[in-house]
């Protein structure tokens, strides 16, 4: 079950949502409640010799308000 980031439309909040299908419906802003939110492109956390550890294979980014 791939985690998806999104960033609200409406207030720029970003967040991260784990999806069970890619034909679910994008989820709503947990901080206004907006659903008119974007799918971003984030980046796998990797090291040199494989998936960076006590991570999880996840990184934490950081989401910049757009515009």
């Amino acid at each position: 079950m791939p985690i998806y980031e999104y960033q609200c439309k409406a207030c720029a909040h970003c967040f991260e949502e784990l999806t069970f299908s890619s034909s679910d419906p994008p989820p709503k802003c947990p901080e206004c409640g907006c659903e008119d939110v974007e799918k971003l492109m984030s980046a796998g956390s990797v090291r040199a010799g494989g998936i960076a550890s006590g991570s999880g294979g996840f990184s934490q980014t950081s989401c910049a308000p757009s515009g």
